[in-house]
């Protein structure tokens, strides 16, 4: 599951993406509305987690600029007003939910848990590309002659690329995306883990493949 996180205040938005990330969810993190709200344009996503107090833009103009685009993806809003209004405010703009701060982790993960399982009609838990797929809920890649449980890291590149057929991702994105900004794992760590994958897509005998193309990246394609 991939998720944008906005949240201008660094020490909660790491806290946040380290237990995301920890959960096994694929996380973009910004730091002000303009780049919320840039991002859930031009990327998909599983769900958004939106601050309302944010430099640029607030999370509730970027809530209305999304819902008036026609963005359905399901938004929970943070921020540290409980006044009545303001809750209000923000369910009336097409928030599915609103969590006021300080708030536990724990409940942060229950809400984003339940915000993905009301959004399964259009999500479906099954990802595909022609012959192959990936059970996001198992972790499960299958093809005509078999499957297997990806671990944790080879099940969150598979899902990147899967989910961006035919889009080139670079070294380095797949790197923050994977690994996360604060990484100190070298670029060398995607090419190993992409060699797991090329011994996956064998085993499972698809006609998917990974595609590297030199000082460019990488790209999940269907052979002809």
């Amino acid at each position: 599951m991939k998720l944008l996180f906005a949240e201008d205040e660094p020490t909660m938005a790491e806290a946040v993406v380290d237990i995301l990330t920890y959960h096994n969810y694929l996380v973009d993190a910004v730091s002000d509305g303009e780049d919320a709200l840039s991002y859930a344009l031009s990327e998909t996503y599983d769900g958004i987690i939106l601050d309302i107090m944010m430099p640029k833009l607030s999370g509730l103009e970027v809530l209305q600029r999304l819902r008036a685009a026609g963005c359905r993806t399901p938004i929970l809003l943070l921020t540290a007003k409980t006044e009545v209004e303001d809750r209000i405010q923000g369910l009336d703009a097409g928030a599915d939910d609103y969590l006021p701060k300080p708030f536990a982790m724990g409940e942060l993960l229950a809400r984003i848990r339940a915000m993905l399982r009301r959004r399964e009609e259009f999500s479906p838990d099954i990802l595909r590309c022609k012959d192959l797929s990936l059970n996001t809920a198992s972790y499960e890649l299958s093809g005509p002659t078999g499957s297997v449980v990806l671990p944790r890291l080879e099940y969150q590149l598979m899902e990147l690329l899967i989910r961006n057929q035919g889009i080139y991702l670079s070294s380095a994105d797949l790197l923050v995306k994977i690994w996360g900004y604060d990484t100190d794992a070298e670029l060398g760590v995607v090419w190993v883990y992409i060699s797991y994958l090329w011994k996956r897509l064998t085993a499972v005998g698809s006609s998917c493949a990974i595609r590297a193309k030199r000082n460019v990246g990488y790209t999940l394609e269907a052979k002809a």
